[in-house]
């Protein structure tokens, strides 16, 4: 049961106070504390008062301290009444409307709505309840085409109006069964920020996502992988697992499933240890990864230090510290690793975007920078024969998403089976069969079979079709986003037309007033849903609009500051690019669109500013890492997006509008609607 407490509204009504209390005392996690003891009073009495002002009690239904399991919080109440469902926010005490509070119960609402089957066809109404607030505010019921309301604030003296006038709008649906609604599945699709926290707090991948297409593919690949270290820990064997996916699959989801747990790290000594780490050369997701598991520890640790003074102090340094250890830059790994010939501590090393992972030239750059030595292998030669130190078992899981290479230097997923077939064809190799797929090996290679065969030399590599993630997680809204992507990429107009009408609840729009496409955004976010700019790396023409690409915010405060804060994503004053943004996400994007990626009756024109004028891109891999920063800007959003094509000015020879137009118009001919100035407001 989700509920603390459930019952029928007339029950309810009937019930001794004082029962109820001790009921919610004693399902509470931790001993509640004198002040919380003091809100449920204040909150079941407001409750007990306006409820019975209701009439014919025994149509409603009340559930206490419902359980919101993506969000690891509850909310106060639920209330399910004339076909509706009532979400109740208390703060008792407070004489304030707080924006946080509002935003606190709108995202229940919303969560109830978008996973909660039994929520889906249902209309809910959010309702902020502040005791101490003064006496006869105004209040709108303002639903949106999704069915949840805007949120109600309120005192508690008005309740039962509220109810019963938002119920009115919805006389004639018909009643609500609260057993089965509150039993119906809850089906979430975390954000992979969410992701790690509910991980670092011991739920498993299959508590927090859909129980759909895309968990049992996760929970396959996740199993699939948990085999292969098993089979190589008693067998002895090195092995090597590579796990593909479409953007927002869940690849990195699995990852952390495999290696984010609370748990102190073990001595280096300890030779039967199968302690893993997660490494990325991704930085900014490094960076936000490690800071949400820091603040959502440092946080919980204060919690319960408040309710047991007893309890030792956590910093949140130290929190940082055990955060760092489980999530680590791949460049901190190797650094290690050169500066001793012993086998690091872990047996498991899971190695995110592993396509993006350094030529031999590239690291030797860095490393002759940095320690005033070259090593003479790529990353993937060296982090091989790193684990290879190892005298018996260890296990090394290369996470590749298909198309993403966007810099220079990436060696791309070809290097890795060169790296085994030079130095190390004793490895086991784990492969699906997608990863012969153009988007994997490159151009470089020719079509049909047998590729990975001729890379790895005499090696077979032992097939595995779970270690392919084909479904989209990240868009929950539609699983078709990042195919409709790939089509419009590969100027497959047609196509990803089909594709996109039949997209359903994923609104795609396209605009040339950029002032229309942040208000836009504003409009669509709801509680605390993040939104934000995003332009390819070198979209230096953007800046007559005020996006300036070299400016790049601080990935911890663009993705983890409160929404009223500036410097996060939702101020709408930072863009973040291809390098920031991979790897993490949005609920809604713009997708700013520059002229350096241009479309022609012959196909895309790949061009660079530089100076004061465009060149022509003229490299097959500087043309892919282009279309690629596309690729990836155009998969972050979770909800929804609009593209913004600039108009181009005629008196600026280098915004010529002919720069601009014909993309615009390819964009039009695939489908995508012009964003109206009427859905400014969001309706």
């Amino acid at each position: 049961m989700r509920a603390y407490h459930s019952d029928s509204l007339e029950s309810f009504l009937r019930a001794d106070a004082a029962q109820v209390r001790a009921v919610l005392a004693d399902r509470s996690e931790m001993p509640p504390t004198d002040e919380q003891k003091r809100a449920w009073k204040g909150q079941l009495d407001i409750m007990a008062r306006e409820l019975r002002k209701l009439g014919g009690g025994g149509k409603g239904h009340v559930c206490l301290e419902f359980v919101i399991p993506r969000m690891g919080k509850r909310a106060d109440a639920v209330i399910i009444y004339g076909g509706m469902v009532f979400v109740l926010e208390f703060k008792i005490g407070e004489s304030q409307y707080k924006r946080a509070d509002m935003d606190q119960c709108t995202d229940y609402a919303v969560d109830l709505k978008n996973f909660h089957e039994g929520s889906h066809d249902k209309p809910i109404l959010p309702v902020l309840v502040a005791s101490g607030a003064g006496s006869g505010a105004a209040y709108g019921l303002d639903m949106r085409e999704d069915g949840v309301f805007e949120v109600v604030c309120s005192n508690g003296s008005n309740l039962h109006e509220i109810i019963c006038r938002a119920a009115g709008m919805h006389a004639g649906r018909a009643p609500i069964d609260p057993p089965e609604w509150e039993d119906s599945a809850y089906k979430p699709t975390p954000t992979i920020i969410e992701a790690a926290r509910a991980l670092y707090n011991n739920h498993d991948v299959r508590d927090i996502t859909r129980s759909e297409a895309g968990a049992e593919n996760l929970t396959s690949t996740k199993s699939t992988v948990e085999g292969v270290i098993e089979y190589s820990r008693e067998n002895g064997r090195k092995s090597i697992c590579f796990v593909t996916g479409i953007p927002g699959a869940g690849k990195t989801l699995v990852g952390l499933n495999l290696t984010v747990k609370p748990r102190d790290r073990p001595s280096h000594d300890d030779d039967n240890d199968d302690g893993s780490v997660f490494l990325s050369g991704n930085g900014p997701l490094v960076s936000v990864l490690r800071e949400a598991l820091a603040r959502d520890k440092y946080g919980r640790e204060r919690s319960r230090r408040a309710r047991d003074p007893t309890l030792a102090r956590v910093t949140k340094s130290s929190a940082y510290r055990e955060a760092a250890a489980l999530i680590q830059p791949v460049r901190e790994f190797i650094t290690e690793a050169m500066d001793s010939d012993r086998p690091p501590h872990e047996r498991v090393v899971v190695f995110d975007e592993a396509q993006r992972a350094w030529s031999k030239k590239e690291l030797d750059r860095f490393m002759k920078k940095g320690k005033g030595r070259e090593i003479g292998m790529s990353q993937p030669e060296y982090v091989i024969n790193t684990m290879d130190r190892h005298q018996d078992w260890a296990v090394l899981v290369c996470l590749v998403g298909g198309g993403q290479e966007i810099n220079h230097g990436e060696a791309g997923l070809p290097e890795w089976f060169d790296s085994i077939r030079r130095s190390h064809p004793g490895w086991d190799v784990y492969v699906s069969p997608e990863i012969n797929g153009e988007e994997y090996l490159g151009r470089n290679y020719d079509d049909g079979r047998g590729r990975i065969e001729d890379m790895l030399g005499g090696i077979r590599p032992r097939y595995r079709a779970e270690l392919h993630l084909a479904t989209s997680i990240r868009s929950f809204r539609s699983r078709h986003v990042s195919e409709f992507v790939r089509l419009l990429l590969d100027l497959d107009a047609r196509e990803a037309g089909v594709t996109l009408s039949g997209i359903g609840r994923y609104p795609i729009m396209v605009t040339r007033n950029f002032g229309l496409a942040k208000r836009w955004l504003q409009s669509m976010a709801r509680g605390t849903e993040r939104f934000g700019i995003v332009a390819a790396a070198k979209s230096y023409r953007l800046r007559p609009h005020g996006i300036y690409v070299e400016l790049t915010p601080k990935a911890t405060h663009w993705f983890l500051n409160p929404p009223d804060d500036p410097r996060s994503s939702n101020g709408l004053e930072y863009v973040a690019t291809e390098f920031e943004i991979q790897g993490l996400e949005l609920d809604w994007a713009c997708v700013a669109w520059d002229a350096d990626l241009r479309y022609t009756e012959d196909g895309w024109n790949y061009k660079e500013f530089v100076g004061n004028r465009w060149n022509n891109i003229r490299k097959d891999h500087k043309q892919r890492y282009l279309k690629n920063a596309y690729r990836v800007l155009l998969t972050r959003a979770r909800q929804g997006m609009v593209i913004f094509v600039p108009p181009g000015d005629d008196v600026d020879g280098t915004r010529n509008p002919g720069y601009y137009d014909m993309t615009y118009e390819y964009l039009r001919e695939i489908g995508i609607p012009e964003l109206p100035y009427l859905e400014a407001a969001g309706r």
